[in-house]
């Protein structure tokens, strides 16, 4: 018997795909009888253990059977349909030229779509450079380890059959208590432990509050510039994505946008993405009226307010609502670590109910014990000694940063966003928007990772800007990161210049 193995895989795999490949194309007819297996081995040139491996398997798929003191046979009823089908264990291209492509939903046709342009900000396109100034990514030094693993650790030991078992999709307990606690004395946001979602990181809150608000065609407020991955998850849920104009106070209520029907509102007020901007106190309570007056609702991500510079943290938007509007999403990705994988949701009480239910729809719950070690970490005073000691080595690297910036940028740019975060947004004042790119390309061939801002707007950025991050870095290599930034800077200006008398 002649077969021919093509070469993927283990021997014993390619000889059940050929063996599969040739029953299926009728090559092998039912009741055929197989080679034995030395025979068959010796004509492959392989060890007999291997064919009996691929026969075996062959048995337990239910493509042929074994007759004892006869061998090994083709089975006779083997489905007619499956007569003639690709060979089993074709590649997804072979697949693709087989048939046609299944079809999707148009959901999943907006997303393709969609998420290419978010992927933008979530997958930084400076990579293996000395100075990455990346803004979305922690310092992972700073993580007291050793006290999450002893934590970590402890929760394992003692793990009940609750912690191993499948958990509430509303979250632990003990972490939903936790949080509710740690958010009145933090931020200023006094809730039931009952009111508190866990959720698998913003992301999820984001994707479970564009389900369980809107329906395709409704209207939705967002900033602009702001967070691309938020634009995603509405747009490709069908709704209508209103872009609102942000300024040096958030987001613009007044805004035509505002006066569209909008159905919810999607704002960071204590730290504004990507421009830093803090939401004075008239301007979130004009945001309150206008849900209240519209019957709306407002999605406050707070993803980064713990860590202000200036003054003491501006109190959540959730904290003043009195007329349950607020749907405040928090992370724990920027705090900690993003691997992590743990965020909350506090719920005005009348969604509770609907939001439970939908969290329970995507998945059956986070994984228990490491709720449960991260209820015991901020339970245990761990998570704020954390933010403290962050705090004070970011103001430093922040001083850094400005100092930095001041000796070796000077006038060629404008700071905006630095009185709070993990990065500063540098308005380029000699620049047109589309030279952010080639200025990037320039800075990453002398090792300086920048990233523009152009990707943030929904439209055409009517300013160049570049984003730059220091969570992740320390004092010289912020120092000497701007140092060679400002080469590329310098250099371009002179260049114009020259042009221009020309």
């Amino acid at each position: 018997m002649w077969i021919a193995l093509d070469g993927r895989g283990s021997l014993s795999e390619q000889v059940f795909r050929a063996l599969c490949q040739a029953i299926l194309g009728g090559t092998l007819p039912a009741s055929a009888r197989l080679p034995p297996s030395r025979t068959l081995a010796a004509e492959l040139g392989v060890s007999r253990n291997t064919v009996v491996l691929a026969y075996e398997q062959l048995l337990a798929e239910g493509y042929v059977q074994a007759r004892v003191g006869s061998g090994t046979y083709v089975a006779t009823e083997l489905p007619e349909a499956a007569r003639g089908l690709v060979g089993v264990g074709a590649t997804t291209a072979d697949a693709q030229h087989a048939t046609a492509a299944p079809r999707v939903s148009r959901y999943a046709r907006r997303l393709v779509t969609i998420m290419d342009e978010a992927r933008l900000v979530w997958t930084p396109r400076t990579r293996s450079v000395p100075y990455d100034f990346r803004y979305a990514r922690p310092s992972f030094e700073d993580f007291p380890h050793e006290a999450w693993c002893r934590v970590l650790a402890r929760r394992a030991r003692r793990a009940s059959v609750r912690a191993l078992d499948y958990g509430s999709p509303a979250g632990a307990p003990e972490l939903r208590q936790a949080v509710a606690t740690y958010l009145a004395r933090a931020r200023g946001v006094a809730c039931d432990p009952e009111q508190v979602l866990i959720v698998n990181g913003s992301q999820q809150a984001l994707d479970l509050c564009a389900r369980v608000v809107l329906d395709p065609g409704d209207a939705v407020v967002t900033e602009d510039p702001g967070y691309p991955a938020a634009r995603a998850v509405f747009a490709a849920l069908g709704a209508r994505v209103r872009p609102c104009p942000v300024d040096d106070k958030g987001i613009d209520v007044g805004a035509r946008a505002f006066r569209s029907g909008a159905r919810l509102a999607y704002v960071t007020p204590a730290h504004q993405f990507p421009t830093g901007a803090t939401m004075p106190l008239t301007r979130r309570l004009e945001l309150l009226a206008w849900a209240r007056r519209h019957d709306a609702l407002v999605l406050e991500d707070d993803y980064d307010s713990e860590y202000r510079y200036r003054g003491r943290p501006v109190q959540a938007l959730a904290g003043l609502d009195r007329d349950g509007r607020v749907l405040y999403a928090g992370t724990f990705s920027k705090l900690l670590f993003p691997a992590l994988r743990l965020g909350f949701l506090v719920l005005p009480p009348a969604l509770i109910e609907p939001f439970r239910r939908a969290k329970g729809a995507a998945d059956t719950g986070s994984p228990t014990v490491l709720q449960l070690a991260l209820a015991d970490f901020l339970a245990d005073g761990h998570f704020e000694r954390h933010l403290r000691r962050s705090r004070l080595r970011h103001a430093a690297i922040r001083r850094v940063m400005l100092e930095s910036v001041a000796e070796h940028l000077g006038d060629a740019v404008e700071v905006a966003g630095a009185d709070a975060g993990l990065h500063v947004l540098l308005w380029l004042r000699d620049s047109e928007p589309a030279d952010a790119e080639r200025l990037r390309r320039r800075a990453a061939e002398l090792g300086v990772g920048i990233y523009p801002v152009t990707p943030f707007y929904a439209g055409s950025a009517p300013r160049a800007g570049i984003l730059l991050g220091w969570a992740s870095l320390g004092p010289r290599e912020v120092r000497d990161g701007i140092r060679l930034l400002g080469t590329v800077l310098r250099v371009r200006p002179a260049k114009r210049q020259r042009q221009r008398r020309q």
